[in-house]
């Protein structure tokens, strides 16, 4: 496996995410990075800019995560317009060189209490991601799916995401990420990881407490490295990407401390498991 992180680490602070943030994440260790599209959008710049730079220091793109609610929009437009925002996207991954699009479908709204049941949500979200698929498969990029752990979520649990896989029905394309900050948040024991085995394209790793995640490993009660562990069992060997929000301190020095504190407790957890690679 290897040892990632995404660049949204660097958001809010005052560290610049898709320069000095890309330089500095390899000047910590990391042997790949995400890059998140800030409001969903990278411009050709963008896009030109962190290629360059990634390409030069020797630190692969790996993904490219996408939040994207309008694939349930009551608007069959708005509906239209996220699909193609989404292949956008689709097409910016593979300009980057990188794996997948990590997607995060979003939640019923509404608590389906105004006519939209949960029937025509889902369907509709199943039908957007085909169509995504379907670009993916063309462009040779894979969908990641993210499970969220709340309650309305329409991809929440392990079993939920094995359904939604199985609708979409593009196995060698639309496949899941395993958040194991959101895996412990929705109670989800380790060893169910290996129901997914075969299916994993990504991983998200921080630690949580409570209801909060996307802290620094070792900060909360996750069991991260039995979560690393069950990983190997089920023979990923893609990217581990350390996912962190909001560090206490956003100043660089404190911001870099907080990357670099991650990186260290992840690497080595996976030296210890030898699963580093």
């Amino acid at each position: 496996m290897k040892l990632g992180l995404i660049n949204s680490a660097w958001l809010g602070t005052a560290v610049e995410p898709y320069t000095e943030g890309v330089r500095l994440t390899k000047q910590i260790g990391f042997d790949t990075i995400d890059i998140y599209p800030n409001d969903d959008e990278l411009s050709d710049a963008q896009i030109h800019n962190v290629k360059t730079i990634t390409r030069e220091i020797h630190l692969p793109v790996r993904s490219v995560p996408l939040i994207l609610f309008g694939l349930f929009d009551p608007n069959r437009s708005a509906r239209r317009h996220s699909v193609d925002i989404g292949r956008r996207i689709v097409d910016a991954t593979a300009i980057l060189g990188a794996d997948n699009v990590l997607l995060v479908n979003g939640e019923y709204f509404w608590q389906l209490e105004t006519g939209f049941n949960q029937d025509w949500i889902w369907n509709s979200v199943v039908d957007g991601v085909h169509q995504l698929g379907e670009h993916a498969l063309a462009a040779g990029v894979r969908i990641a799916i993210e499970l969220e752990p709340f309650k309305m979520s329409i991809v929440n649990t392990i079993e939920s995401m094995d359904k939604f896989l199985r609708a979409v029905n593009l196995p060698s394309v639309v496949m899941a990420n395993i958040d194991c900050s959101h895996l412990f948040l929705a109670n989800t024991p380790p060893e169910a990881i290996q129901s997914l085995k075969g299916r994993i394209a990504h991983v998200h790793f921080s630690d949580a407490i409570d209801k909060h995640g996307d802290l620094p490993p070792g900060r909360g009660r996750a069991p991260l490295k039995e979560y690393l562990n069950q990983l190997a069992i089920a023979e990923f060997d893609g990217s581990v990407s350390i996912e962190l929000e909001w560090p206490p301190d956003p100043s660089r020095e404190g911001v870099v401390s907080w990357v670099t504190e991650s990186y260290v407790k992840t690497d080595q957890m996976m030296q210890e498991l030898g699963i580093r690679g």
